[in-house]
């Protein structure tokens, strides 16, 4: 394993200047894609994620419609931009091919598609600066322009991660964190339902590290979530304030 290029943990505190158990600076906006049905940009830090929502709509071709629930497509696209050391080639890779798939699966438990019989919901996510966590800032992103849309669901679903910095367990990768971790544990995490629909594990952990990276897990999801809630709210505040008046 390469060496980083600065110490990752030195007295308890992170390059960034972090504690273990502390999330990057959270900001999230719904509604920034006006020609989307739902919208939502969130960023972790120095990651950022935008996610857009078409649908619910007819599925075309009508073949491979499903005729007691709807099906949802979800795109994970890496701008060429979006990383420091290198562009990125623009055609889609199989890591994110397969993200996709995982994010996907990350997102129907939460979605109600046995509503939308025969019709299909497309989610893109575009990620506009990779700093760590992207998957995690992407599943954010899409549960809220999910929500945004209209889209009936059970619950939020929260992205965040977990990983094994020099044998310390810390809270929200950054990408230095995530380059040279021994272990990431990406979540996903619907808080009000308090079930998991995203747990990968990566690197070797001993049982202890492994439950306290879960619980790290559950309160930074629990932390974003009321930030999700405050700006769906504060958007249709704005709206009933613009309609009905002040």
């Amino acid at each position: 394993m390469k060496k980083p290029p600065v110490p990752l943990i030195r007295d308890g505190v992170r390059a960034d200047g972090r504690a273990p158990d502390q999330m990057r600076e959270v900001k999230i906006a719904v509604g920034a894609v006006s020609n989307a049905d739902g919208s939502a940009v969130v960023s972790y830090g120095a990651t950022v994620a935008v996610a857009a929502v078409y649908g619910p709509r007819e599925m075309h071709p009508r073949h491979l419609s499903l005729p007691d629930r709807g099906v949802m497509r979800v795109r994970y696209h890496m701008a060429p931009f979006s990383t420091k050391d290198e562009r990125k080639n623009p055609a889609p890779s199989r890591r994110e091919i397969e993200i996709s798939k995982v994010l996907r699966e990350a997102l129907e438990p939460a979605v109600m598609l046995e509503q939308y019989s025969r019709a299909r919901i497309d989610v893109f996510i575009e990620i506009l600066q990779a700093d760590g966590s992207t998957r995690a800032a992407s599943l954010t992103a899409a549960s809220l322009a999910l929500a945004d849309a209209g889209v009936y669901m059970r619950d939020l679903v929260i992205g965040v991660s977990a990983g094994l910095v020099d044998g310390t367990v810390v809270l929200d990768l950054s990408g230095i964190e995530d380059q040279y971790c021994e272990g990431d544990l990406p979540v996903g995490y619907m808080p009000n339902l308090r079930q998991f629909t995203l747990l990968q594990l990566d690197g070797t952990w001993t049982r202890e590290q492994f439950l306290k990276a879960l619980e790290l897990a559950v309160r930074g999801a629990e932390y974003v979530y009321q930030r999700a809630r405050e700006a769906l709210k504060g958007k249709y505040m704005s709206i009933a304030e613009e309609v009905y008046g002040s």
